[in-house]
């Protein structure tokens, strides 16, 4: 069974996962730093909180497929 936090953060990181697939990255932005501050340190959520920051600066082409590719070891 899961605690009320830790299904409050699935909430906000499954909302946070959908608008980052729609590239909403305001949305996605918003969802992964709620998850955060009721989870810290949430390993999902800090990794597409950043490539969430990363698309809004300098967004993916119109034919991305959600794939993240790294460009650094």
């Amino acid at each position: 069974m899961l605690s009320r936090e830790k299904e409050e953060l699935l909430k906000y990181y499954n909302l946070g996962l959908a608008a980052y697939k729609q590239r909403k990255w305001d949305e996605a932005i918003r969802s992964f730093e709620m998850a955060l501050k009721l989870y810290p340190g949430d390993g999902p959520s800090e990794l597409y909180l950043e490539r969430a920051k990363a698309f809004q600066i300098t967004p993916p082409p119109e034919d991305w497929d959600g794939v993240y590719v790294m460009t650094e070891k």
